[in-house]
Parts: C-alpha cells; sequence; structure tokens
C-alpha cells in the first residue's frame, strides 16, 4: 500500500525548490575545496540544513497515508488489514437498524447512540494528526513559505 504513493511529483518539486534556493553553491564549492565528496556533502551538509523541508513533506506524507482508505478498498480484501479510515468510512455508512417504529423513545435513543458513536470515531481518527502538528508546526510554516513572495 505505500509503495504506489511513496514518492509525489510535487513533494520533489518543493524539495528540490527548498534545497536549491536556501542552500547556496558557494556552500558546496568550498567544501569541495576542503576535499568534500558528494555523498559526505548531502549527508553532512544539505540534509542537517533541509530539516524544515524534511519535516513539512514527512507531516505531508504521514497525513496523506493516514487519510487514504481509496488505495485500501483497492488493495487489501482482507478486513484484518483495513486501516483506520476503511473502518470509519464502515460506521459512517453503517445504517443501523432502528427497532420498531412504534418506539419512539428507543429509536431515540439508537439515533442518539449512532450519531455520538460516529463523531467519537472521526474525533479518535483525528487525534494522532492534531497531536502531530503542534511538533512540526514551526517547520511547515517556515517550508511552506518556500514560494512565497519576499518583500
Amino acid at each position: 500500500m505505500l509503495i504506489p504513493t511513496a514518492l509525489g511529483v510535487w513533494n520533489v518539486i518543493i524539495t528540490r525548490t527548498y534545497i536549491q534556493s536556501n542552500i547556496p553553491d558557494d556552500l558546496y564549492e568550498s567544501a569541495s575545496l576542503e576535499g568534500c565528496g558528494d555523498f559526505y556533502y548531502l549527508i553532512k551538509i544539505v540534509i542537517p540544513l533541509s530539516r524544515p523541508i524534511i519535516a513539512v513533506m514527512a507531516l505531508l506524507y504521514a497525513v496523506g497515508h493516514w487519510n487514504s482508505y481509496f488505495n485500501a478498498m483497492i488493495y487489501l480484501s482482507s478486513r484484518e488489514l483495513f486501516p483506520l479510515q476503511l473502518i470509519l468510512r464502515d460506521i459512517l455508512i453503517l445504517n443501523m437498524g432502528l427497532g420498531n417504529p412504534q418506539d419512539v423513545e428507543r429509536q431515540q435513543e439508537l439515533l442518539y447512540f449512532s450519531y455520538l458513536l460516529r463523531y467519537s470515531t472521526i474525533v479518535v481518527a483525528s487525534l494522532p494528526v492534531m497531536l502531530a502538528y503542534p511538533f512540526v508546526q514551526k517547520h511547515f510554516i517556515k517550508g511552506i513559505m518556500i514560494g512565497a513572495l519576499k518583500g
């Protein structure tokens, strides 16, 4: 499930633009004069200076995979392997039998329980993303301003 969506072209373009605009060519020239090879330059200079965009891309990929249910519907056939979003979809679409139509109070209770189950499932499914975002927020704001006009 991860391999077909492992790399997004748009995210590669954003990352490339960030690296080209924030890491000067002079840094590579000075590192090569000191005897630094391409791999060492990537590991020791480019990746540490690219932490904001790496954090942003990790958050975007994590949220994208967390919220994706369509790929799971296509590729998975076993219910035991279904991600939380597919289970949430089944709960939200599930038509609960409301019992005897003459028992209005019981129907009201079942309807209330149905709504309670639906909305609590939505909150539980959204909680991990809401907990992860504050830790990545400063990098997210810095990384998202790549294409913005600078005054």
